[in-house]
């Protein structure tokens, strides 16, 4: 094709040229024909990406303040890029392939991509080699079609889709496939707002399609039409009903088919004359017979060379360093050390000279070595494992230079700090000035090589924690024999070392077997490639190395610094061993190195890719022709059948290939079989992956002190497939992945290590990285800065992929990115990922030489300590075992099943309370049939009795008002709404007060004069906007004719700030009642009826709905306490005549202690308080117990503390709340739940009479199926339950079906209906919608009893009957409330409620302060506030996900993360889930991020 550079001179370069003329004039014509330089993988994975059509992917939305604002000037141009610390991080001129040919881009189409963002389409790869380059001709095509899409795809994302008018289908079960149908189902309406006419609704849920949020919802529904892959057929038992799906094998999955294979058997290690009979004799033969020799040159980061150790010097020192361990260091007059013990070496990757000199000296003190990396900080990534090795090998010695023993951290003593988890250590330092000189008489004992501990090494293991490998002295010696043999090392060779010389192929080359052969080796120090990526091949060419040994990064990074390339020729190499040749993605450095280096004397024959493992040592090395090794093998293999573990050369589908080199062959003298990767070690087929295992003299003998493992990995017996032993000798497993080829090359395609296992299939995650990079990673990502790892979700391994992003990435560029990622990986490897998450640039914890620390970042990754600043999770891509979505039975008949009073067998669920006619008529009270009565009287027999006290924030009494003070002012209130309101009786009121006296005084004058009090809580002077709409809402629909307030609220009325919220002109008559006529009343009016209205109660449900409740005259005879407002005080305090002491929530909220001082105070017998308040007391006072009690609060005097709710007990709160205060004297019993609703407000209270509340535990699962099981205590899915109080006297429960109407037995979940003379009596509609009011409150059983009329209060329980007996003998009828049945989530044909998935949400991570679930469109969307930095908020997206798969079997749709204080309560301090809905897709969270799980 082109054969010499020279015909290119001839032909078109007239006179001289220079050297950079010439070689740009040669790129210019060789640009053609460049692409063939481009490897497989990436060609595979760009065809792969251009094959999917365009799908967009809603784009995660992130608050500016998290994103770091960059202006176009601050952009850095792609090719000057600014370096990292690490791998990769070079500055890039281009591709690998890319010659100088590329350097000079013009900086438009960069601007460009600035300015527009790049695409957002899932797809668009650009293949252009370089931003201003012209794109290879072989991909130009798909660019062409792709860049069509680029804008548009931008465009479209940001589209507000209206035209959407009806409900997405529902794709979350996964089991039908969508693809076809045109007109999707239209989700069923529930919770719509009453009234509503539901033909305006466009979704699902009420809430018209017209925001981003929804727009971004619609796409993220639209990418999960597809249907899910593999369909799955069986599924396993788990326990109970909800069946987890299991992977059944695919019939049609390849099976091995080749025969069995044999042992390989390497060569025989060649007899050499005069071969020493141990390493430390081949030491002392070149230290005195060749003194001059050099072994060892140092360099600094310059690349200068500081300093040349001879082996004379190496010899000396080591000498007296072995004497001075031996006899000067001393503890307590005995020797510190003895042979045998074991030394921590700590010495930085700068030093190889020291490192040497300790690491032969402990061998001739017969002192164990144990290299280990330098401690940076306290906190290195897996510096405590390490610890805990050093720990476990008993070393209290460790040998340093003085340089690194002054960097290292230092306690106030100025000794080296103790490292977290590191034993106590003696630091020495073993410079010159500290060693003695030995004394004529002493001498080393230079032993045999013999079977005794020579050296551990050390390794980290896939979960994190580090081992030490036992070498011994024979094996030292017999690899060092058997790499001399296979790279035909000899005598005096140069040899240049890119690796470190710590541990691993650097040892055994760079210091091990050079000394065998007396080698003289360069060591080219980390920090040096860092600056001059080019400085190991400058020193080969230097220094005329015959040999190198490198890492396949090394090689990559040389390609990149192109501008130093033309001065140096690698024509004196014979052999570029390549360490990690068995890593997949080395072979495309192999070619590419090869392509550019093969015109500076590289032959290709010299390139010798090794495998090798820190157990069984170097396996393989492939070896140049001259040392008689086979020609280079590759293969083509099909990846879909590596990951059933067969092995298929494909030809046709060139997309999912993995290209594999061989690393050569076995080393000499060794055995070498394949075997099965789980279980019993049998003999692989040919055509098998399975794990390499090698016997030999030189592999690694055991894990330090571990013997189990050991066991396993260092004696393992393959056996043939009928079970006999193949060998009586014990082989090494080596931890690789591969299969013998021809010509007995072995392959290696993965590592034990990063093995993951999903559904059955093993990927690698080696080639998962790979494709990765194959998807234009330099752009976006940092080369050698990805991790992929597996996390274990719902009982399989799920793959997560975590990169370091470029600080110049924009967001769309990443996420286009992560888009792509995701569909190479699903495209090649038929997998999907789980969680993709892109950090900043040098966030992830790095190995000791580059590379990335895995099992640390797994470990962030699990606590949610990452920090990413992108993610993006596919659970409904990956999990494909949720248990199957469940079919709703056609139910039988109501009637087929009761008999008498049982109903299935079990006896019917209800019970009563006492009658109310029983009780003790001693009370003078209870004769009067109005509560407007019961005052008058209270003011003529007990005047002055004290009715009402006032506190404020400081708990000094505010106000007060004794029985006449209270008739008087609600006399005089009365008056002024007859004659200044001209109102007539029936009128309705709206009374705006903070809770106090006035509140309640205006209530009675509204009874007196016949109308009917509207209460309503007054808006907030600083969020008028947001609180006065409702205050007008309830003014309009109670149509009220005259408004009662302060004078304070009424300029806050007409205040112009109001004018902005709402139309001020419009207000009623406003009434302020702080200064009015002292007028006596000529008449109290007197209710014609006991039925007629007495107030309306005007609540937002927790579904968001407004609703006010008719609450009748007779119901004064039994008033009860309800918080819906100041209910609590205003009629059954009255009533009862008990002094009332009033603590307003606003005050509590600056003095929490007042509640609690006020009940010490005044000796409070009976307190009252919401969950909310009890809340803020934990929170608040949980460390100021012990100031209390100096302070004299005390509560022993509390009989009973009511929490006043309409929700399902909170039982951690109750139960902190009262371990928290037991210490001021609070009784265990005295805390006790309560239950009502709008419907009736008191259903049941826990009295002192009745028995201890009773706590069981149910089975979450099957209450999701609205079964109740129970279990024990601490079984996997309980959740506990406790009973809400005793039934009250008058109260009729019983649990009917929510949909038959039915009565149900005993211990059956279902609605809890109520029937006593107390229910309210109906709801005050605006719509007149009748029947509602009917279905609501004047419900009848559909069988059964059918003449009762009960009132359905809307939420779910059931009722148990206990051994337990109350006061009147009678045996306990125990009610638990599980929920409302309006919250409830109707998802995959289960009921879930909101609190549980919310207690989930809420332990996952400890940054996470509330939580509020909700769902739309068959989406479950979680919205969690987060508490702490917003660099935490990404973490908590996977956190969140995982829980709630792991623990609910759902998957998350969307996750939101906001400010604290945004999931809205209202004043019971319940959750308003379907206002904070609105809020969402209304685009008002100002959310910090939004994730929209694919």
């Amino acid at each position: 094709r082109f054969k010499e550079n020279a015909w290119i001179q001839r032909s078109y370069l007239p006179g001289d040229i220079t050297q950079k003329g010439y070689e740009k004039k040669r790129a210019k014509l060789l640009a053609r024909y460049i692409p063939l330089i481009q490897d497989v993988h990436t060609e595979a994975v760009q065809a792969a990406l251009a094959k999917y059509k365009e799908r967009k992917m809603p784009m995660p939305s992130k608050r500016r303040s998290v994103l770091v604002h960059s202006s176009v000037e601050t952009y850095t141009p792609p090719d000057t890029s600014s370096a990292s610390e690490d791998e990769g991080s070079l500055r890039r001129q281009g591709r690998i392939t890319s010659t100088p040919f590329q350097s000079h881009s013009n900086a438009e189409p960069w601007l460009n991509r600035v300015i527009q963002g790049s695409s957002t389409s899932s797809s668009a790869s650009s293949t252009s080699s370089h931003p201003g380059g012209k794109p290879a001709a072989a991909s130009k095509a798909i660019l062409d079609a792709l860049n069509l899409n680029t804008i548009d795809g931008l465009v479209s994302f940001f589209h507000i889709y209206t035209d959407n008018h009806s409900a997405p289908p529902d794709v979350t079960t996964g089991l039908v496939e969508q693809l076809h149908h045109e007109q999707p189902q239209v989700a069923s309406v529930r919770g719509v707002p009453r009234g509503y006419n539901s033909s305006i609704l466009e979704t699902g849920d009420g809430v018209p399609v017209n925001s981003r949020v929804s727009s971004k919802i619609q796409q993220l529904l639209n990418t999960l039409k597809r249907p899910k892959r593999p369909p799955l057929k069986e599924f396993f038992v788990d326990d109970f009903e909800e069946l987890l799906e299991v992977q059944q094998p695919d019939p049609n999955q390849p099976k091995p088919e080749g025969n069995q294979m044999n042992v390989l058997k390497g060569e025989p290690v060649s007899v050499v004359t005069n071969w020493p009979p141990s390493l430390l004799a081949a030491l002392q033969r070149w230290g005195t017979t060749q003194p001059k020799a050099p072994c060892l040159t140092a360099l600094d980061t310059t690349g200068k060379a500081v300093y040349t150790l001879t082996y004379g010097k190496l010899w000396s020192r080591s000498l007296k360093l072995a004497y001075t361990l031996l006899n000067k260091l001393t503890s307590r007059n005995e020797p510190l050390l003895k042979p045998g013990d074991r030394v921590a070496l700590v010495f930085p990757n700068s030093d190889p000279v020291m490192f040497m000199v300790a690491f032969y000296g402990c061998l001739l003190a017969e002192l164990i070595p144990v290299p280990i990396e330098v401690p940076l900080t306290r906190k290195d990534a897996g510096s405590q494992q390490v610890g805990f090795l050093l720990g476990s090998c008993g070393v209290t010695l460790a040998l340093t230079t003085d340089a690194c023993q002054k960097g290292l951290p230092k306690a106030q003593t100025g000794e080296v700090v103790t490292f977290k988890g590191w034993p106590r250590l003696i630091w020495f330092v073993i410079d010159g000035k500290h060693l003695a000189k030995p004394t004529k008489d002493w001498h080393p004992q230079l032993r045999d090589a013999s079977a005794e501990i020579a050296y551990i090494e050390y390794k980290t293991s896939k979960e994190g924690s580090t081992v030490g490998i036992t070498i011994s002295h024979a094996s030292m010696l017999a690899h060092c024999h058997a790499l001399t043999q296979a790279c035909g090392y000899s005598e005096a060779e140069t040899l240049t070392n890119v690796l470190d010389f710590k541990r691993d192929a650097g040892l055994w080359h760079g210091v091990l077997t050079s000394v065998m052969n007396r080698m003289h080796v360069i060591s080219i120090p980390y920090a040096l490639m860092k600056v001059n990526p080019l400085s190991w091949i400058q020193k080969v060419c230097s220094y005329k190395a015959r040999v190198a040994v490198v890492k396949s990064r090394d090689m990559h990074w040389s390609l990149l610094a192109q501008r130093d390339q033309r001065d140096v020729s690698l024509s004196s190499l014979r052999m570029l061993i390549v360490a990690d040749g068995a890593n997949p993605w080395s072979i495309s450095s192999c070619d590419a190195f090869l392509n550019v280096f093969q015109s500076r004397g590289l032959r290709p024959e010299v390139i010798c890719p090794c495998a090798s493992s820190s157990e069984a040592l170097t396996v393989a090395i492939r070896r140049p022709p001259e040392l008689g090794g086979p020609p280079p093998g590759k293969a083509v293999l099909s990846m879909n059948c590596l990951s059933y573990g067969v092995i298929r050369v494909d030809t046709e589908e060139k997309l999912s290939v993995l290209t594999v080199q061989d690393v050569g062959q076995i080393m000499p003298g060794a055995n070498v079989c394949v075997v099965k990767v789980d279980g019993t070690p049998y003999l692989c087929k040919a055509d098998e992956v399975g794990e390499i295992c090698v016997n030999s003299g030189a592999t690694g003998m055991a894990y330090f002190g571990l013997v189990g493992i050991t066991k396993n990995v260092f004696e393992a017996i393959p056996v043939t497939a009928t079970g006999v032993p193949v060998s009586d000798q014990p082989f090494t497993r080596t931890g690789l992945l591969g299969f013998v080829g021809p010509d007995y090359l072995v392959f290696v395609v993965g590592k034990l290590d990063g093995l993951i296992t999903v559904s059955g299939r093993r990927h690698n995650a080696d080639d998962v990285v790979a494709t990765a990079l194959a998807v234009e990673p330099m752009k976006f990502v940092y080369r050698g800065r990805i991790a992929v790892f597996s996390v274990t979700v719902l009982h399989d391994d799920r793959i997560v992929l975590v990169a370091e992003q470029r600080p110049d990435a924009s967001e769309e560029d990443s996420f286009q990115w992560m888009s792509r990622v995701l569909q190479a990986i699903d495209s090649i490897h038929q997998v999907g990922v789980y969680c993709l998450a892109l950090v900043p640039a040098n966030t992830l914890p790095k190995a000791p030489l580059g590379g990335i620390h895995i099992s640390e970042t797994k470990q962030r990754f699990l606590e949610g300590a990452l920090h990413p600043c992108n993610v993006l999770m596919c659970p409904h891509t990956c999990v494909t075992n949720l248990p199957k979505p469940r079919q709703k039975q056609p139910d039988v008949g109501p009637a087929s099943m009761i008999v008498g009073n049982l109903v299935a067998g079990k006896r019917i669920a209800q019970a009563s309370g006492r009658d109310v006619t029983q009780l003790e008529d001693n009370d003078q009270a209870r004769k009067f049939l109005y509560l407007a009565d019961v005052l008058q009287w209270r003011a003529q027999t007990t005047p002055d009795h004290p009715l009402f006290l006032l506190l404020n924030s400081k708990g000094t009494v505010a106000s007060t008002a004794s029985c006449m003070q209270l008739h008087k002012r609600a006399e005089r209130v009365a008056v002024a709404l007859m004659e200044k309101g001209r109102l007539n009786v029936g009128d309705h009121v709206a009374l705006v007060y903070p809770p106090g006296v006035d509140l309640i005084a205006t209530f009675y004058g509204c009874l007196y004069a016949g109308c009917i009090p509207v209460t309503v809580r007054p808006p907030h002077a600083q969020s008028l906007t947001a609180t006065l709409p409702t205050v007008r809402m309830i003014v309009e629909v109670s149509k009220s004719a005259c408004i009662l307030t302060t004078q304070v609220i009424t300029k806050l009325l007409k205040s112009k700030e109001a004018a902005a919220a709402v139309d001020i002109k419009t207000w009623p008559t406003i009434l302020d009642t702080d200064d009015m006529p002292k007028k006596k009343l000529a008449n109290i009016f007197r209710p014609t009826s006991p039925d007629m209205l007495a107030y309306l109660d005007f609540s937002v449900s927790t579904t968001g709905i407004l609703m006010a409740v008719l609450i009748s005259l007779n119901i004064g005879i039994f008033a009860f306490i309800f918080p819906t407002y100041f209910k609590i005080c205003t009629t059954s305090f009255v009533y009862s005549g008990h002094q009332s002491i009033l603590v307003p929530p606003l005050e509590l909220e600056s003095n929490v202690s007042l509640w609690l001082s006020a009940v010490s105070q005044y000796k409070v017998r009976v307190t009252f308080c919401s969950y909310s308040v009890m809340e803020m007391c934990t929170k608040g006072l949980g460390t100021q117990t012990d100031m209390l009690r100096m302070k004299g609060v005390n509560l022993s005097c509390v009989r009973t503390c009511m929490v006043v709710a309409e929700e399902r007990p909170r039982i951690a709160l109750t139960q902190s709340f009262s371990k928290l205060f037991k210490d001021l004297g609070l009784s265990a019993r005295a805390v006790s739940t309560t239950f009502g609703c709008r419907v009736n407000v008191a259903i049941c209270l826990q009295g002192t009479a009745g028995p201890d509340p009773t706590t069981v535990y149910v089975d979450m699962r099957a209450l999701r199926h609205d079964r109740v099981r129970l279990v024990e205590r601490g079984s996997p899915h309980s959740l506990p339950l406790m009973e809400s109080g005793k039934i009250l006297p008058g109260v009729k429960v019983i649990i009917a079906h929510t949909e038959t109407k039915g009565p149900l037995g005993d211990s059956h979940l279902g609605e809890i209906w109520v029937s006593s003379p107390h229910n309210a009596t109906g709801y005050y509609t605006v719509y007149g919608e009748e029947a509602l009011h009917a279905d609501h409150f004047t419900a009848r059983l559909s069988f059964g009893d059918t003449q009762t009329i009960w009132a359905r209060t809307g939420y779910l329980g059931f009722l148990r009957r206990t051994e337990l007996t109350d006061a009147s003998g009678e045996r306990h009828d125990a009610l638990y409330v599980v929920g409302s049945l309006d919250e409830t989530l109707e998802l995959r044909g289960m009921r879930y409620h909101p609190i549980d998935i919310e207690t989930s949400v809420i332990r996952a991570h400890k940054s996470i302060a509330e939580c509020a679930v909700f769902t739309w469109t068959n989406l479950l969307v979680v919205v969690v506030e987060l508490e702490g930095s917003e660099q935490e908020a990404l973490d908590l997206v996977a956190l969140v996900t995982n829980v709630v798969l792991e623990e609910h079997y759902l998957i998350v749709g969307v996750v939101v993360i906001v400010d604290p204080g945004v999931i809205p309560i209202n004043s019971r301090g319940e959750k308003q889930r379907m206002h904070l809905r609105d809020g969402f897709l209304a685009d008002q969270l100002d959310p910090i991020y939004v994730a929209y799980n694919m």
